[in-house]
């Protein structure tokens, strides 16, 4: 069946206080998708970030971000008064996220509502941190002890609870109680929070589209927690980074620095930690799009301590294995394979034997850096089309961009005339395509340029910090939305 839906990050919708949240927004902007007929809301990962404030860098694979959760609803819990929240300064620009501000304020006033919930007495609470027992009480206690050490990475704690010694784990957990207590309860808020949200959403048939990064952060409690899981050597360190190779984009390539996997102790335990966390992943969302699909087949290694990326080489991944041994313990399971980037024969097989739909990006199709499949005559039906993605430029802003040859290959293919919203041209080609399914960011349909760009992958300041302005997402856009979705039979 034919369907179509909408990106856009929980960070971008026009809540109060700075940054988008589980607010009365969010349901407004799920309205306007049930408005234009369409079936999936798009989001990039929910945890809590970290350095550069990426949702693909974060603290914990199984936490929430506390960012998101509303304010406006811990008022009406009587959590906080508006004057709670009036005294903190979270930003004052509508258009962007002020990360610093919202850092320095967030946890403050969700600790004034820690203080005054007595959530210890509430049974829902006790409830959720019981059956969450087998990640949350690391991930509050890893943020605790962070907290006390400056923010430092856990590698520059002290030694004896760097390496979690059971003395140092108790001496610590009743040091810090009534702080592990507090990150315990921003995780019950999210949650639920989050799932109201979606609950609404899935009333509306609408489904998510929630993101997995293959990797974690090294500088997050599921490391420090789980150092087994990964390669890292007898002092806890690295031998051997992520990223990826240098390309026609980037000619020192991409050094990300997330810790690689011990593949062969995942496989000895059948994948059990991936399991709890793609399985988590389902209580979340609808659809787990994976992103970096390819290091399930071959991951890049780069020696730790490299400053770029151009002196890696490829490791074998765990194959299919692992996505056998998910359909046998998860069952059948909606699933994005991100299989962007050079595809080798291996990868291609790799996607094809799991029957996950892969991804084609609009943007690469006139884009002559590179060799791809990316025109729509040559998409198939399982497949997902974009006209470009969160570490895409919006489609006007690359347009502008575009060099002489390439614009003018994309105005015969889409026969575009005029300037005048060309976005809809890249728009229109995506939904008549034969891809079952059409994801287009929400800058698109906005007909935004670059000002509104979300990521741009290797740089750090600008990044994340886009928000649509309130109103923007108009009963006339949604109207639009509904008609083309309705004309290539995309419409609920």
């Amino acid at each position: 069946m034919r369907k179509s839906g909408v990106l856009l990050p929980v960070s971008a919708i026009p809540s109060k206080y700075g940054i988008g949240a589980f607010s009365k927004e969010a349901y407004t902007f799920i309205d306007r998708l049930e408005e234009a007929g369409q079936s999936y809301w798009q989001i990039l990962p929910l945890g809590p970030t970290g350095y550069g404030d990426s949702p693909y860098q974060s603290f914990s694979t199984f936490a929430g971000n506390p960012y998101y959760i509303d304010l406006e609803s811990l008022v009406e819990a009587g959590y906080l008064t508006e004057k709670d929240c009036d005294q903190y300064d979270f930003g004052d620009d509508d258009v962007y996220v002020d990360y610093e501000k919202i850092y320095l304020s967030r946890f403050k006033v969700l600790k004034t509502a820690f203080q005054n919930s007595h959530i210890e007495n509430d049974e829902a609470y006790q409830k959720f941190v019981e059956e969450n027992a087998w990640w949350l009480p690391d991930y509050a206690l890893y943020m605790a002890v962070k907290n006390a050490f400056g923010g430092k990475s856990w590698t520059e704690w002290d030694e004896d609870i760097k390496l979690r010694r059971p003395e140092a784990m108790k001496k610590y957990a009743e040091m810090y109680a009534e702080e592990t207590a507090f990150y315990q309860f921003q995780q019950y808020l999210f949650a639920k929070q989050w799932f109201a949200l979606k609950e609404y959403a899935n009333q509306k048939k609408i489904e998510i589209i929630g993101d997995i990064p293959i990797y974690v952060a090294f500088d997050s409690s599921d490391t420090w927690a789980n150092p087994e899981l990964f390669q890292l050597d007898e002092t806890l360190t690295p031998t051997a980074v992520a990223g990826c190779p240098p390309d026609a984009f980037s000619s020192t390539g991409q050094l990300w620095g997330n810790p690689l996997y011990r593949w062969d102790y995942h496989k000895k335990t059948d994948y059990a930690w991936w399991m709890k966390r793609i399985g988590y992943c389902y209580k979340l969302y609808d659809v787990v799009r994976i992103d970096h699909f390819r290091g399930f087949d071959e991951y890049y290694s780069i020696p730790f301590g490299d400053e770029t990326a151009e002196y890696g080489h490829w490791e074998k991944g765990p194959g299919y294995d692992i996505f056998k041994t998910m359909k046998a313990e998860l069952g059948k399971r909606a699933v994005i394979a991100e299989d962007l980037g050079f595809l080798t024969k291996s990868v291609i097989d790799l996607v094809k034997k799991t029957g996950y739909p892969g991804m084609k990006i609009l943007q690469f199709a006139f884009d002559s850096r590179e060799e791809s499949d990316y025109l729509p005559h040559n998409y198939v039906a399982n497949s997902i089309v974009y006209t470009g993605t969160h570490d895409n430029d919006t489609t006007l802003g690359w347009y502008e961009k575009l060099n002489r040859r390439d614009r003018a290959f994309a105005r015969r293919y889409l026969n575009i005339t005029a300037r005048k919203d060309i976005q809809w041209a890249f728009i229109r080609a995506a939904m008549a395509s034969v891809s079952d399914t059409c994801v287009i960011p929400m800058q698109d349909y906005l007909g935004l340029g670059t000002e509104a760009r979300t990521n741009m992958p290797s740089t750090l300041g600008t990044n994340w910090k886009w928000r649509m302005l309130p109103g923007q997402f108009t009963e006339e856009l949604a109207k639009r939305i509904l008609e083309m979705s309705k004309l290539y039979g995309r419409a609920r």
